[in-house]
């Protein structure tokens, strides 16, 4: 099988070519952009067929110039929730991914793509159905704009039978966290934060009360980038199953269990008992900050992924809750074996 990844270089994109090689799969290609450099650190130790700049790779696969591609993993995208520029955003997330998918049609190559949590905005369900989509920025809305376009088509992919080459794939991630985020600066995850604030600075901040929810108690689907993994390669297994999914743990924890779990993830490396998390705040270990005035009105306070569709599909594949992979991506940020 010929699998090509874009985004390759990124996280989610890159800790998929690891577990694609970990299968034992051999003809994996990577699609990027590299003008940021450091991010090749991504890819190390992965073992690649071959390498394309993202406009190259795009114009040449929709022109029929690569041979046979199998299957396409596409996270390619920008991923910026606080980016403005609405044409950047339709031209990177959406025309895109509609070129793509065209082009993936034509050639009979199935396609496993990234949508987003974001998509459902401030809605209090989350389900994959348009009554509950409402996106707060227009990343969330250039990753809906996708999926309706997907929808058109699904039918006719059930129709066939879901064969192997009408397979297509939107997974909408939740709060993904995990190994390789490093190059995302301000948009690596809580956990990724908090790691390098309590190494710096021995500890770690939180958002205080906002829109009803004490400080720290504002809750996300945090999923951890290993389990993201093992959903992606379930589907390339099972050809058969097309959709959009959600891809979360189907739990929604507050970002004091994040905080919590990394505090004393840190402090297990030097040796150090765990504490509950009133004895971190006591000890000054946790503190929060006033509610950012940029963030009012954008910020969702609470996603929680409905798994149904999911767990139809016969994927039963177990998630992280947030001290099992926090603890072992603490590890990992630290160098040590994960488990």
């Amino acid at each position: 099988m010929r699998v090509v990844v874009t985004g390759a270089a990124g996280m989610i994109g890159s800790n998929l070519v690891h577990g694609l090689n970990r299968l034992g799969a051999k003809e994996v290609i990577a699609v990027d952009d590299l003008t940021d450099g450091p991010k090749y650190r991504n890819l190390l130790g992965s073992t690649l067929a071959d390498y394309f700049d993202k406009d190259e790779f795009y114009t040449r696969f929709a022109a029929g110039e690569l041979g046979r591609i199998d299957a396409i993993l596409h996270e390619g995208a920008c991923s910026d929730t606080m980016e403005h520029d609405g044409r950047f955003m339709l031209e990177n997330n959406y025309r895109c991914s509609k070129t793509l998918l065209d082009a993936c049609l034509a050639q009979g190559t199935r396609l496993l793509y990234a949508s987003s949590a974001a998509t459902y905005g401030a809605s209090e369900t989350f389900r994959e159905e348009p009554a509950f989509e409402a996106p707060l920025n227009v990343y969330g809305y250039s990753k809906l704009l996708f999926d309706q376009v997907v929808r058109r088509y699904l039918p006719g992919l059930r129709s066939q039978g879901g064969t192997q080459d009408g397979q297509v794939v939107g997974f909408r991630y939740f709060n993904v966290y995990g190994p390789r985020e490093q190059h995302k600066g301000r948009m690596a995850s809580v956990a990724f934060h908090h790691f390098n604030q309590f190494r710096q600075h021995g500890q770690v901040k939180l958002f205080g009360e906002y829109n009803g929810y004490a400080p720290g108690t504002q809750s996300r689907d945090f999923v951890f980038v290993d389990d993201v993994v093992a959903v992606n390669l379930w589907f390339l297994q099972n050809p058969d199953k097309s959709g959009i999914f959600n891809l979360g743990s189907g739990r929604a924890q507050p970002f004091n269990d994040v905080a919590h779990a990394t505090v004393n993830a840190c402090r297990a490396l030097d040796g150090l008992p765990a504490l509950t998390l009133d004895e971190q705040i006591a000890q000054g270990l946790v503190s929060y900050i006033d509610f950012p005035d940029a963030l009012r009105g954008k910020y969702q306070c609470l996603t929680q992924a409905d798994l149904t569709r999911l767990r139809a599909t016969g994927c039963d594949h177990a998630f992280s809750d947030v001290a099992g992979g926090v603890a072992s991506y603490v590890r990992w940020l630290a160098g040590q074996p994960s488990s």
